[in-house]
């Protein structure tokens, strides 16, 4: 039985299930808080004894014994009778608990580790670790003399962590947010002086410098009257830096200190239930979406929010802008939040027929969107919106609009097997537009359409030029999400190239570990495991058969391989038989080879037949190279077999 032991509050455990663990008195809990405190050490009944009573009665040793067994029962109730005790032992004169099971230690282990990482990352262990406290350590045990100095400890270690806390969010660039915490910190522990310090610094990188000042004068005073000495070295020099707007206090430099200036301005003199306010939020969830992963999850999260609140105002031109302002690049053919997209499409068609005569960008922005919005679906509505947002486009000459409406068009391609050269003309058209007119993140999104388009038909020097400009243009950029792609092409340039299959394997592998935080739950799951099952099968090998592995949405393509190669050739071929239709994205050519090559494997004729007629029109492509990710081989190979 797994138990989880709670002492940063009142003492608690609770089971693998977390629900609590009955403890049937005082005793029974001091003892239990007893032994924690002794972190795995023997702690000899007498001392237990002493511990528990100020005047042990006439068989105490005995109660202890008891209360040992009580626990014992309830921390594992599944236990045989006789069978010796796993978590609370006996040892020599004592007992121990053998279990680093417990709150106070993972959040040690918390602070430890926050320490030696990145500032979001640390900055997330300590928001989490900061949520395992239920109140002071060993709560009801304040009074006793055997776990003081455990509780001054953690208390402590508390307090650490709300400095680290807050100096991972100055890392980050977000000051304000630090403020009201170090503010009720410094005011609750007025003796830390890296509290005053951080507190001050966060004033001073929002733009508050008289108030970082007042700040470290209030520290002055209130350390020079309850313990008679003057500020400590660190506050002297931040002083003398804040007075002097020394270039160390802000990493950002200039570019930091405009930005949370006018971000003060703007949050000072715009009124809070502003329409304005609307439109700017979007803009700046657009801009936050490229930035990495946790700015795409975070842009996608707060979209969906800005619309409600956009539909709420009853203004549709507006809710028009808000919808289409976020014309966020897209490469990759399967929607990341499938029910979000799908209301956005539908607060889309509900606002187009309310726009009123003439709002032509608007009503284009709205059919962008549902283009977008729609990829991987079978229906006309995608396409046909893709269609009339690029003619609308195209009239108005428009160039955001534009590759707004182009990268729809690029998302709507996929609705049969052989569009790569379409997908290339899309890509080279949208990387000519906004080179022209200074559009950074559609020259990426147009180098990586060229990139897979290329791929598909076998053309690697080609490709290899649009992923090195895809590189150059990230780094300058600082466009992090781009690079994912690039990483994965030059794994799948390797498997193209005839590489020895250990080192392509490693190239993929490699490329998958790069998936981890990008915010791309729709590239994400279940591609890892598809590469190396493509891998594999043009090295001749059978599918993985490994239970643990998720094969996401492409399960039902897999399946009867990874049948196969577990030899259950009935339920592989019935496997087959449910096979749908791959869905219209950038692997549909990678899926009915899979079919292809299953069917051939089976001896099913007739669901061969389908694969071919259906890869026919990419006679000429590599399966599942136009993803830019994998591939199964050249599409001739799969039309040959019968």
């Amino acid at each position: 039985m797994a138990v989880e032991f709670g002492v940063l509050g009142p003492v608690a455990a609770w089971d693998a299930g977390g629900r609590p663990i009955g403890l049937k008195g005082p005793r029974h809990r001091a003892v239990l808080a007893r032994l924690i405190v002794a972190r795995g050490r023997i702690v000899p009944a007498a001392r237990l004894v002493d511990d528990l009573w100020e005047d042990p009665p006439d068989g105490a040793v005995a109660a202890v014994r008891t209360f040992v067994a009580a626990l014992r029962r309830a921390l594992e109730p599944e236990r045989p009778p006789r069978a010796p005790a796993r978590l609370l032992v006996t040892e020599g004169p004592g007992y121990a608990l053998r279990t680093d099971a417990v709150d106070a230690r993972r959040f040690e282990r918390a602070v430890a580790d926050a320490a030696n990482l990145p500032p979001h990352d640390a900055f997330t262990l300590l928001e989490e670790a900061s949520r395992w406290w239920r109140g002071p350590a060993y709560a009801e045990f304040a009074g006793e003399e055997w776990c003081r100095s455990e509780r001054s400890r953690l208390a402590e270690l508390r307090l650490t962590a709300v400095e680290r806390r807050a100096e991972a969010l100055l890392s980050l660039g977000r000051a304000a947010e630090a403020v009201p915490d170090l503010d009720a910190h410094t005011t609750e522990h007025p003796r830390r002086e890296d509290a005053w310090r951080l507190l001050a610094l966060a004033l001073y990188r929002t733009g508050r410098q008289a108030d970082a000042l007042e700040v470290l004068r209030r520290a002055r005073t209130l350390l020079a009257e309850r313990l008679g000495v003057d500020p400590g070295v660190g506050l002297r020099r931040l002083e003398a830096d804040v007075l002097a707007h020394a270039p160390d206090l802000d990493p950002g430099g200039a570019a930091a200190r405009v930005w949370t200036q006018t971000a003060a301005v703007y949050d000072s003199t715009v009124a809070s239930g502003a329409r304005a306010r609307l439109e700017s939020a979007v803009t700046l969830l657009r801009d936050l979406a490229v930035t990495g992963g946790g700015g795409l999850e975070a842009a996608r999260r707060h979209r969906m929010a800005a619309v409600e609140a956009a539909e709420e105002l009853d203004d549709p031109e507006l809710t028009a802008r808000v919808v289409g302002a976020y014309d966020v690049p897209a490469i990759w053919t399967r929607s990341d939040d499938p029910a979000q997209a799908a209301r956005l499409v539908a607060a889309a068609l509900r606002t187009l027929p309310r726009l009123p005569a003439g709002a032509d960008a608007a009503r284009a922005r709205l059919l962008a969107t549902i283009a977008m919005e729609s990829r991987g679906d079978r229906g006309e509505r995608g396409p046909r919106a893709a269609r009339r947002a690029e003619e609308i486009a195209r009239r108005l000459d428009d160039p955001r609009l534009l590759a707004f409406a182009l990268n729809g068009a690029f998302l709507q391609s996929c609705g049969r097997a052989g569009l790569a050269p379409r997908r290339d003309g899309i890509g080279a058209e949208i990387i000519a537009l906004s080179e022209r007119h200074g559009l950074t993140t559609s020259t990426v999104l147009g180098h990586l359409i060229r990139l897979q388009a290329r791929s598909a038909l076998g053309d690697l020097p080609e490709a290899d030029r649009h992923a090195d400009a895809v590189d150059r243009l990230a780094e300058r950029h600082e466009l992090p999400l781009a690079g994912v792609f690039t990483r994965w092409y030059r794994a799948l340039r390797l498997d193209m190239s005839g590489a020895p299959y250990d080192e392509a394997e490693a190239a993929y592998r490699d490329a998958a570990a790069r998936l981890d935080g990008t915010g791309m739950p729709g590239l994400e799951r279940g591609l890892p495991p598809l590469a190396l099952l493509c891998l594999r099968l043009r090295h001749g090998l059978d599918a993985p058969t490994d239970d643990a592995l998720d094969w996401g949405p492409y399960h039902p393509w897999a399946r009867p391989l990874v049948l196969l190669a577990r030899g259950r050739a009935e339920a592989a071929a019935l496997a087959l038989r449910e096979t749908p239709e791959p869905p219209h994205d950038l692997l549909l050519e990678a899926m009915w080879a899979l079919t292809a090559h299953a069917a051939a494997a089976l001896g099913d004729r007739e669901i061969a037949g389908r694969a071919r007629a259906a890869l026919a029109p990419a006679a000429r492509e590599w399966a599942g190279a136009g993803s830019g990710l994998l591939t199964l081989g050249p599409v001739g190979h799969y039309l040959e077999r019968r």
